[in-house]
């Protein structure tokens, strides 16, 4: 782990993260000489966050206690794994997965880019992938000079694996069936954290993913729904 020089939290607004789990800026900027402390880790997180928050996100803070929540355990499990192998540093690497429910508009993305910017925080690595199903369907499409498969390994094996807006664009087509089928298979029997959001409604999960990715996914999944108005439209307005 490379030392990263102090950061100031407005610029990326991170004092509200920061005191929802209880620390100031001057805990974040403290120079230890350990590559290794949580507070180099976490300012180390707070750029690879960065790269991976879209813009609209640069300053999502998560509102839902579900998602502190998740937080918070992943973070202990990640200790807890660190004292078992002795290892230097805390990484995130097995733990519960999470499913965001609700209409288009809501908040879902917000959420869960949110969950992204508190958990790099945390002083605890989290090495993320993010997608859109939409562009995961799109980049594992047979084409020249692409592998597909490896291309699919590396959503299948990320340490931590957020899927945005899964089961959009109506009815799965056999290939669509297929990758989510083989994704979540593989998360769901290696334990492998997924935050996942969808605009599908809960009794119409098995007609638009499929029975076999819907029961993996009752299972591997805390259910959060959320509700309210599409924002976007009133922010039109």
């Amino acid at each position: 782990m490379q030392w990263t020089p102090p950061l100031d939290p407005r610029q990326y607004d991170l004092l509200p993260l920061l005191a929802r789990q209880n620390r100031t800026a001057d805990w974040l900027n403290t120079d230890d000489g350990d590559p290794y402390g949580l507070p180099n880790v976490a300012r180390w997180s707070v750029h690879q966050a960065a790269k991976i928050v879209p813009f609209r996100f640069r300053s999502a803070t998560a509102q839902r206690p579900e998602i502190h929540t998740w937080i918070d355990n992943l973070a202990t499990e990640a200790i807890a794994e660190q004292q078992r192998r002795k290892a230097p540093v805390a990484s995130i690497n097995r733990g519960p997965s999470l499913l965001l429910l609700g209409p288009t508009g809501v908040g879902k993305t917000h959420e869960a880019y949110g969950a992204v910017r508190e958990l790099a925080i945390t002083g605890i690595v989290a090495r993320w992938t993010v997608v859109t199903a939409a562009d995961l369907y799109a980049q594992l499409q047979p084409r020249h000079g692409i592998d597909s498969e490896a291309e699919f390994q590396r959503y299948s094996k990320a340490s931590i694996l957020l899927v945005d807006d899964l089961g959009a664009g109506g009815k799965i087509s056999e290939f669509t069936e297929g990758i989510n089928f083989r994704l979540i298979n593989h998360r769901y029997e290696n334990q492998l954290p997924t935050l996942i959001t969808s605009n599908v409604l809960p009794k119409d999960l098995s007609a638009r993913l499929g029975d076999r990715v819907t029961s993996r996914l009752v299972e591997m999944c805390q259910r959060v729904p959320i509700t309210g108005h599409d924002r976007r439209r009133g922010e039109a307005a």
